[in-house]
Parts: structure tokens; C-alpha cells; sequence
């Protein structure tokens, strides 16, 4: 019998893509889905996107929250999935990756953390570049040479009631916090070659902001702090950074091969 799979998405004011994130996950034809909305308050008619889907969507939450975190926690609070997910609403999850999460888990008992990789797509859809989930290393994440692709990563639901969920205090990188808290309860991780979701940067978005970039920066030194981390600069950052992609080849490879095809000669 395949695993319950709980998937989550975060909505707020984003109805230009928000029917489109949607689709991908109900479009997945993976037998056994759980769907839950959260909309804290939207104003420009997300709220009746999301009814439209009512009968498709088993769990739909319109209450006020604290930020993302809070939002998240709240639908996953509802959720009875062996395996949990989430996707925000300007997102898309790509056809077929819940049978292939499914697979994975059941195949690997002892796997709490599977992610794969994933590509840049604009408003239109179109695919600008790929991104690449790291194996996953405490101190390379908190000295920024690692990340893991969130709209590709999925996690056992036991794992993540064993860290109590997000931090509703972090409101810039709440998704990077939950993964160190995973580390710390000695969750195993799984990288995949494959890409499972498209993640999207356009004009408005948040991602792609400046002003996203310094709170980041800002957040990394508070986690730093959290677990013990000095700060470091110069050629031991550096040599960190090189020792991160010689742990990992075959992510190197992909990536050095996807630059050097996208040439122009």
C-alpha cells in the first residue's frame, strides 16, 4: 500500500499563480494525497480560488496566523500523512514526483529526508536556469554553501512532530531552520539526480528581493549563534566552500554540465 502523502500550501495574496500551484498537486493522480490550503487573509480573491477546489482539497484553512511558519504548522497540525510536503502558492510541483517520493520511502525505511533538484521558471513558466539540492551538512548550511531545493523535499511526518514543527519566529527562513532542527534530532537525508518542482522568481516575488537577501543574511548569523558557529571570512569560508562540492561529484558533474550545454557558440 503506498504511503499517505500531506502536502501543505502556504497562500497569501498571490492569485496570478495560486490556481496553478494548485493543479500540480491535484494533477499528481497519487492515490493517496492529502491536500490542506492555508489562506490567513487574502484580498485579492485567492480565497475564492481556493473554494473553487473545495471537494479536492481536504482540509482548507482561512484563520489569521502568525507568518509562514505559523501557517504551515497549522495545516500540518491537520495532516495524517506518513510523508509530508509543501509548496507555496507561486510554485509548481512537476508530474509524477508524489509516485516517485512514494517509492523512495517505502524502498529506504531508515530515510527521514529525500530531496532532489529543481529549476527556475518566470511567470510564464519558462524555465531559466536549474537549481541543485547539496548533501546535507549542518556547518556547510550555516556557512551558506548548502541548500536543499524546498519545493523538492519531502520528510517523514515522525521527524517532523519530533522537532515540534517550524520555528513561528522565523519569518525569512523558516524551510533552511526546520532542516538544521532535523540534523540536530540525527535525521538521515537523501539526495536525488532528479528534478521535482519549479520554483519561481519573477519581479514581485520575494525570493528575488533585496531586501529578502539582507534579512537572510541576518537570519544565517542568528543560526549560527543557535548552534555554536563562529563567524568566518576570507579563505577559510572559501575552503569550506570548495570542500562542499568536492563531497558531492555527481551534483558537481550536473551542474557543470548544465552550464556548459546552455553555451552559445
Amino acid at each position: 500500500m503506498s504511503n499517505r502523502i500531506s502536502i501543505v500550501t502556504i497562500s497569501f495574496n498571490q492569485n496570478r499563480f495560486l490556481r496553478t500551484a494548485i493543479e500540480s498537486i491535484l494533477n499528481q493522480n497519487y492515490e493517496n494525497l492529502e491536500y490542506i490550503v492555508v489562506d490567513p487573509g487574502s484580498t485579492d480573491g485567492s480565497q475564492k480560488i481556493i473554494e473553487e477546489y473545495h471537494e479536492k482539497i481536504n482540509h482548507i484553512i482561512f484563520d489569521p496566523d502568525e507568518g509562514p511558519a505559523d501557517g504551515l504548522n497549522k495545516g500540518f497540525a491537520l495532516a495524517t500523512g506518513d510523508i509530508f510536503g509543501y509548496l507555496n502558492s507561486d510554485d509548481i510541483l512537476y508530474p509524477g514526483t508524489l509516485n516517485k517520493v512514494d517509492k523512495l520511502f517505502s524502498n529506504k525505511s531508515n530515510l527521514d529526508v529525500v530531496s532532489a533538484h529543481g529549476k527556475i521558471i518566470n511567470e510564464k513558466n519558462e524555465v531559466s536556469k536549474k537549481i541543485y539540492s547539496h548533501k546535507f551538512d549542518l556547518c556547510q548550511y550555516l556557512y551558506e554553501n548548502c541548500i536543499l531545493v524546498q519545493q523538492s523535499t519531502f520528510f517523514k511526518s515522525s521527524i517532523f512532530k519530533s522537532v515540534n514543527g517550524f520555528n513561528v519566529k522565523n519569518n525569512i527562513s523558516w524551510d533552511g531552520e526546520l532542516m538544521l532542527d532535523f540534523c540536530e534530532a540525527n535525521a538521515k537525508f537523501k539526495i536525488v539526480q532528479d528534478y521535482w518542482s519549479g520554483f519561481r522568481i519573477y519581479d514581485q516575488s520575494i525570493s528575488g528581493s533585496a531586501e529578502y537577501k539582507k534579512k537572510l543574511n541576518a537570519d544565517y548569523i542568528r543560526l549560527r549563534r543557535k548552534f555554536g558557529y563562529p563567524e568566518i571570512g576570507g579563505i577559510k569560508k572559501k575552503i569550506k566552500w570548495l570542500t562542499n562540492w568536492l563531497m558531492q561529484p555527481r551534483t558537481l558533474y550536473r551542474r557543470i554540465f548544465a552550464t556548459v550545454t546552455s553555451w552559445e557558440f
